[in-house]
C-alpha cells in the first residue's frame, strides 16, 4: 500500500496547504524583489489562515484573513509601491551576522524538536472528546458576559487613541 493510498483527503488538503505556507513562506525569505516577496506572504497568511480553519479555529482564521491579509499586507504593498520611485537608497545585503544567526536557528530548531517529541500528540477525537463547532460563539460569549468590562475599556483607550491620531495629524497639517 503507497503513503498516497494510506492518507485521507483531510490529510492530502492539510499537506497542501503547508506545502503552499511553506513554499511561499521561503520565496518571502529568499526572493530578490520586494513586490513579489510582498505577494507570496500573501499565499503565507492565506495558507496560515487555511491551517487554522482546518484545526476549527474559525475566528483566529478569519482574523487571520482580516488583519494581515486586509490590513498589513495591504499597507506594506502601498508602501512598497508608493517607494518604488525612490532614488540612491543603499541596501545592504551581506552575511555578516551569519554565524550568529545559524546558532540561534540551531538553538530554536533543538528547542521545537524537544517540544515536538515530549509533545502528547493525542487529538480531543482520538480521546473520544468532542469538538466544539465553532470557536467564534463562545469567543463572543466570553467577551460579552465574563470579559465585557476589559472589552469595552479596549474599544475606549482604541478611539482616544485614533481621535488623537487625528487631532496630532491636523496640528501638522496647519503649520
Amino acid at each position: 500500500m503507497t503513503l498516497l493510498a494510506s492518507l485521507e483527503l483531510f490529510d492530502i488538503i492539510f499537506y497542501f496547504f503547508a506545502f503552499v505556507t511553506i513554499v511561499s513562506a521561503a520565496v518571502v525569505v529568499f526572493s530578490r524583489n520586494i513586490v513579489h516577496s510582498a505577494f507570496s506572504l500573501m499565499f503565507t497568511f492565506f495558507g496560515v489562515a487555511a491551517l487554522y480553519v482546518m484545526l476549527n479555529a474559525d475566528f483566529i482564521a478569519v482574523t487571520q484573513v482580516l488583519v494581515y491579509v486586509g490590513g498589513i499586507l495591504v499597507l506594506l504593498l502601498f508602501g512598497v509601491m508608493l517607494t518604488t520611485k525612490v532614488i540612491s537608497v543603499e541596501m545592504k545585503t551581506g552575511t555578516l551576522q551569519t554565524l550568529p544567526a545559524s546558532i540561534l536557528v540551531a538553538v530554536l530548531a533543538g528547542t521545537l524538536c524537544g517540544i515536538f517529541w515530549i509533545t502528547d500528540w493525542l487529538t480531543p477525537v482520538a480521546r473520544n472528546a468532542e469538538l466544539p463547532a465553532t470557536t467564534s460563539s463562545g469567543i463572543g460569549r466570553a467577551l460579552m458576559t465574563t470579559y465585557l468590562l476589559p472589552f469595552e475599556v479596549a474599544s475606549v483607550v482604541l478611539l482616544v487613541a485614533m481621535l488623537g491620531a487625528a487631532m496630532i495629524a491636523r496640528r501638522e497639517r496647519k503649520r
